[in-house]
């Protein structure tokens, strides 16, 4: 699951940050608070990347997903590129926890000396 998670919040990582750029052109908004708000949520995608398996890190992820799609308020594309990044987020939640468990149950075929096909066959 890490794997698959970790790919998604860095694809996040970009897309935040070409967003602050774009949310630049806006003149009603401030420079320090574009990347202000986009230095946060870039920052919290890159050290969700390293405790997504810790408790409550799928829901900080969750809470990320939330806030990427809120943004479409300021940049409306941000609805769209919001849902297809919620969307990666749960297929990556989703089937990575198959992945984990396929892997744990081959794990322990092995150790108990049946044979089993590999985690890869899954």
């Amino acid at each position: 699951m890490r794997t698959l998670c970790a790919s998604t919040l860095i694809g996040e990582f970009f897309v935040i940050g070409f967003a602050g750029l774009v949310a630049m052109k806006d003149d009603t908004l401030a420079t320090s608070t574009v990347w202000t708000v986009c230095g946060v949520g870039m920052l919290l995608s890159v050290l969700l990347c390293g405790m997504i398996t810790r408790p409550g890190g799928v829901q900080l992820g969750w809470a990320l997903q939330i806030g990427l799609i809120a943004s479409g308020f300021v940049i409306p594309v941000m609805f769209f590129l919001g849902a297809v990044f919620a969307v990666l987020w749960w297929a990556s939640v989703h089937y990575g926890r198959r992945v984990d468990q396929v892997k744990a149950d081959w794990a322990a075929a092995q150790g108990s000396g049946q044979s089993t096909p590999g985690p890869d066959a899954a």
